[in-house]
């Protein structure tokens, strides 16, 4: 008797630290257990250019924001979200779904409220060190529990970010040699990745402008991602910038170390490629990003500076500091190796596999 397709629905839309991961283990449930697997979006969020380039078909339903702080707008959110929920209970019948996945935004309590009513297996992945209230709701719903970090204040298993399959993986080097003829860098120098993000961050920005000098002339290259918004810093040698960097894979598979923000997706996609960081946590709402990297830092596979610290001074001592001694790069990665990131998505794509298996029978 020939098995069918394993058939699932992923919920991760509006920005990329909720679609990266819902994608991340897609591909996995796609590639390496043959299932078919539908992603639900809305026409407002990035999924809409993400998620048919990753090759996989986008659904849309109808978004319910919270209007926060708009008392009179959250008498809507009734009507809205019973419409969304039905536009959903529609996709996972014509799919003819067998578990749904989810990670927040948008589209994701939509998703969680029609799996449950169909009682489809579910699954509510937290990325962020503090839960949001799609999530809340999903695993109160009766969803599986699954935390990035510990703490954050959903009941569940604490897992790590799934990351795309390939992150971090460079056997034959071939990643690590399309990234140095890419950007013209030295493979006997040490090398630098700093970024902010799609956007950019002006912060880190003005503190690197004022420590090219200071860490070029020590030995060590730069390749920056400047954001497409802010204006091109000024040339130097050994110094690569660049408004976005497109292959995103080649740049962790030459850099020796990055600076970044500390968004959940971006701490794990560095984790997974085994890169050491110094993270400048956005410094607005909860404190999060500080939260996202904790983890890393008491481990010292990271190091932490504030941004009402980050200067040029402050950047190039622990720039150097790290990639001046051999021995604490050697220890920083030791680190990351022992934090088991890189297989989160195998993981959760074989619990997904389970639970449908068991529900079908």
């Amino acid at each position: 008797m020939t098995r069918q397709p394993l058939n699932v629905v992923v919920a991760g839309g509006g920005t990329a630290g909720h679609i990266e991961p819902a994608l991340a283990v897609g591909e996995v449930l796609r590639d390496a257990h043959g299932a078919n697997v539908v992603a639900l979006g809305t026409e407002r969020g990035l999924e809409t250019s993400i998620v048919p380039a990753r090759g996989f078909e986008l659904k849309l339903i109808d978004p319910v924001p919270i209007p926060r702080g708009k008392p009179l707008k959250l008498l809507t959110v009734p009507g809205k979200l019973a419409k969304s929920v039905n536009q959903t209970r529609k996709v996972l019948k014509e799919t003819g779904a067998q578990a749904v996945f989810g990670t927040g935004g948008y589209v994701a309590a939509s998703a969680y409220l029609a799996a449950a009513s169909l009682r489809i297996p579910f699954f509510v992945l937290e990325t962020n060190a503090l839960a949001g209230m799609a999530n809340k709701l999903g695993e109160r719903l009766g969803g599986v529990g699954l935390n990035a970090v510990t703490g954050s204040g959903m009941a569940g298993d604490v897992v790590g970010i799934p990351v795309r399959p390939g992150v971090g993986v460079d056997p034959d080097g071939a990643k690590a040699t399309r990234g140095y003829k890419c950007w013209n860098l030295d493979p006997e120098r040490k090398t630098l990745l700093v970024t902010g993000g799609s956007q950019g961050a002006v912060r880190i920005n003005e503190a690197l402008a004022g420590a090219v000098e200071t860490l070029t002339a020590q030995g060590f290259q730069i390749l920056h991602a400047y954001g497409r918004k802010n204006d091109a810093p000024p040339a130097h040698e050994h110094y690569t910038a660049l408004p976005y960097i497109d292959d995103m894979e080649a740049a962790l598979a030459v850099a020796d170390m990055v600076v970044c923000r500390s968004g959940a997706m971006t701490v794990a996609e560095n984790s997974a490629a085994g890169v050491p960081a110094i993270y400048v946590p956005l410094p607005h709402g909860n404190g999060e990003q500080g939260l996202n990297s904790a983890h890393l830092v008491s481990a010292g596979a990271a190091v932490r500076i504030d941004d009402s610290e980050l200067t040029p001074e402050t950047l190039s001592a622990a720039v150097t500091e790290i990639l001046g001694d051999d021995d604490r790069l050697r220890g920083m990665r030791e680190a990351l190796a022992a934090s088991g990131a890189g297989d989160v998505a195998e993981q959760i794509a074989q619990r997904i596999v389970e639970a449908a298996a068991a529900a079908g029978r």
